[in-house]
């Protein structure tokens, strides 16, 4: 994945806050090392470096500009981009911080695509635009008369609403395209999608056989289904208080 080994220094005031963007940046396939006070960010960042520090803009309020100066003059941060959460939208705010350096400006409690699409844009030269969902979810390929093959039934490893990662034995060859039918609590979703790259159970270092695929054709109220999902499960047990 292209999140692996990302880390997000995650600092606010808040045990509630922390908590919920903690499980959140996790569920996002990040390492999160979390700090309650802009002195004790400096301080835990002295031993390991983040990818990306994210932080609530109350801690900035007072003290930021120093907070930020001793960021971008530490060697090994300088380039470490910084998110802001603040309470609320502020015009005058949002100004302050960009110019202290900051490179977005979110809202508390902002919706958790917002944030990865924020995130992908600081970290990624070719930014992702759907969140990914790790999670075994049940998928039959194939319809039997299709290029694809004959039916069969596996198991998704990783969903998002513009594609999938097939766990399987049987790959099958890149650029082929194949119905699907995913099922997901109590909709079933039929679409057809098209092999991007396939991973052979083979000899060496182990990775889990199966095949990326990206949608090529499926309905728009499936895929606001497949949004919606996704959504839930990485927010629905998690409450801010």
């Amino acid at each position: 994945m292209a999140w692996e080994g990302k880390i997000v220094m995650l600092a606010d005031g808040s045990a509630t806050l922390r908590y919920y963007y903690g499980i959140l940046l996790k569920r996002l396939a990040f390492s999160v090392m979390v700090a309650e006070s802009t002195e004790e960010a400096l301080k835990v960042m002295q031993d390991a470096v983040p990818s990306l520090i994210l932080i609530d803009g109350v801690l900035l309020q007072t003290g930021g500009s120093d907070f930020i100066a001793k960021v971008k003059n530490r060697n090994t941060l300088d380039a470490v981009p910084v998110i802001v959460l603040a309470d609320r939208e502020d015009a005058a705010k949002r100004t302050a911080f960009l110019g202290m350096g900051c490179v977005d400006f979110l809202v508390k409690q902002v919706e958790p695509g917002r944030l990865y699409r924020s995130i992908q844009a600081a970290l990624e030269p070719k930014p992702r635009e759907h969140i990914r969902l790790n999670m075994p979810i049940k998928v039959m390929l194939g319809d039997g008369t299709s290029k694809g093959g004959a039916e069969r039934t596996e198991y998704l490893t990783t969903i998002s609403e513009g594609g999938l990662y097939v766990r399987t034995l049987y790959p099958r060859p890149k650029s082929t395209s194949t119905p699907v039918m995913l099922f997901l609590k109590h909709r079933t979703i039929k679409a057809t999608a098209s092999v991007l790259y396939s991973q052979p159970l083979k000899g060496g270092v182990f990775r889990e056989p199966g095949m990326g695929m990206k949608f090529v054709e499926i309905s728009q109220e499936d895929r606001a289904f497949m949004r919606r999902f996704i959504k839930e499960q990485l927010t629905s047990d998690l409450v801010t208080g």
